[in-house]
């Protein structure tokens, strides 16, 4: 038997914003096939030349990929959610910290998220709750690589 379950998509987000999220959410899906080392790489490469997001434009980027998709909305859809939601800062020339790792109380599994001024957004979770696996951070200086 399943336990019923009803997704909350936000509200109020802008057209522009959800056409965006759209056309993120295709190189998000095929990114999400990859294994954990080709996203860094990727990752990587298109993170150059961003500032840092700010937890604000992180949660718009976030919040635009669940009320674009039901898929990244849902509970199983963190890994398309969190690299469109990297990809969608991307445009506005910005980059959080995306995060791929697993919850530290059980029962333990995989998580993807982005993170913004230290914590991670939009997750409603105490600090700490997951352990980072994988990151790919803001560069601080053009010259980083």
């Amino acid at each position: 038997m399943t336990t019923p379950s009803a997704l909350e998509r936000p509200t109020g987000v802008p057209l522009a914003r959800r056409l965006a999220a759209r056309l993120v959410l295709i190189p998000a899906v095929a990114l999400a096939m990859l294994p954990p080392r080709r996203i860094r790489t990727v990752l990587g490469i298109l993170r150059r030349g961003a500032a840092p997001a700010s937890t604000a434009q992180a949660q718009d980027a976030r919040d635009a990929m669940c009320a674009a998709s039901l898929h990244c909305a849902g509970p199983k859809g963190c890994l398309p959610r969190s690299l469109g939601a990297a990809l969608l800062c991307r445009l506005r020339g910005t980059w959080p910290t995306w995060c791929a790792g697993v919850r530290v109380v059980p029962p333990f599994t995989a998580h993807a998220w982005i993170e913004a001024d230290g914590g991670p957004v939009g997750e409603g979770v105490p600090e700490g709750y997951f352990a980072r696996l994988v990151a790919v951070t803001p560069l601080s200086r053009p010259t980083d690589r």
